[in-house]
C-alpha cells in the first residue's frame, strides 16, 4: 500500500503568493471550535489554512455525520466554488485556533490568472488532495478497520511536522471523530487503541493525548 502524501510537502511558497491578493481577501483568527462554512450555505469563497487545523465533515439527510478530511497548515478547502458550486456540500470547522485566509470566489479567479506561480501551485494541491482521497477510499474498500486506524493516526501525526520524528503526537481527538474517519464503531476504535498501546505502538493516556511510533505503525499500515 503506498503512503499518503506528506503535510510538510506542501509548498510553502503558497502563501506568499496568496499574499499579493489585496482585495477580496480576509484574514480570519479563529478559535477551537469554530464553524468556517456550513453545509448548505453559499459557496462565494475559497480558504487557505495558515496555522492551525480545520476538520471538513458531511451530514447525511438521516443526521449521520461523516469526517472528509482533517486539514492542517498551507492547505485550501471549499475550493468547490471555484467550478460553479453554488451551495456547500460540507461543514468546515476548526479543530484549534486557527488563522485563515478567505479569499473572495472572483478574487481567487483572478489571482490565479495573473500568477502562472499560484495556479501551478494551488492546481498540484489539489492534485495531491485527490491522490488523498483516492487512497482513503482504496483504504475503505480493501482493508480492516485496525489497519485504517493505524492509517488514519499516521497521517494525523504529520501536520506541520518532520516526517522523519520517529514518535510524534497527533491532535486530540475523541474517539467518536476517529471513528467516523475509520468508518466504524466507537467501541472498534477504544479496543484498538488499547490494543495499539499494548504493543507499543502507540503512547495512549487515555485523556486524548497520544504520541504515534512513526516506524512501528509504518510496519502496521504497509505490511499485513
Amino acid at each position: 500500500m503506498q503512503e499518503s502524501r506528506k503535510f510538510t510537502d506542501i509548498d510553502p511558497h503558497v502563501e506568499s503568493l496568496l499574499k499579493n491578493i489585496v482585495v477580496g481577501k480576509h484574514v480570519l483568527q479563529l478559535r477551537r471550535n469554530t464553524s468556517v462554512f456550513s453545509q448548505g450555505a453559499e459557496a462565494d469563497a475559497i480558504y487557505f489554512i495558515q496555522t492551525g487545523k480545520v476538520k471538513v465533515t458531511v451530514l447525511s439527510a438521516q443526521g449521520k455525520e461523516a469526517v472528509l478530511a482533517m486539514l492542517g497548515p498551507r492547505e485550501f478547502f471549499g475550493e468547490g466554488c471555484l467550478v460553479g458550486q453554488p451551495f456547500r456540500i460540507s461543514t468546515a470547522t476548526t479543530t484549534e485556533s486557527s488563522t485563515v485566509f478567505r479569499v473572495q470566489k472572483q478574487a481567487m479567479l483572478q489571482a490565479l490568472h495573473a500568477q502562472p506561480d499560484l495556479s501551478e501551485k494551488f492546481t498540484a494541491a489539489l492534485l495531491a488532495r485527490n491522490i488523498d482521497l483516492e487512497e482513503d477510499l482504496c483504504d475503505q474498500l480493501f482493508n480492516h478497520s485496525e489497519k485504517r486506524l493505524a492509517r488514519v493516526l499516521l497521517k494525523l501525526t504529520r501536520f506541520g511536522r518532520h516526517v522523519d520524528m520517529p514518535d510524534a503526537k497527533m491532535p486530540r481527538l475523541t474517539h467518536e471523530t476517529l471513528a467516523e474517519m475509520v468508518g466504524t464503531t466507537r467501541s472498534r476504535i477504544t479496543f484498538f487503541m488499547n490494543k495499539f498501546k499494548k504493543l507499543g505502538l502507540i503512547d495512549y493516556t487515555g485523556t486524548g493525548d497520544v504520541t504515534v511510533r512513526h516506524e512501528l505503525m509504518t510496519d502496521v499500515v504497509l505490511h499485513d
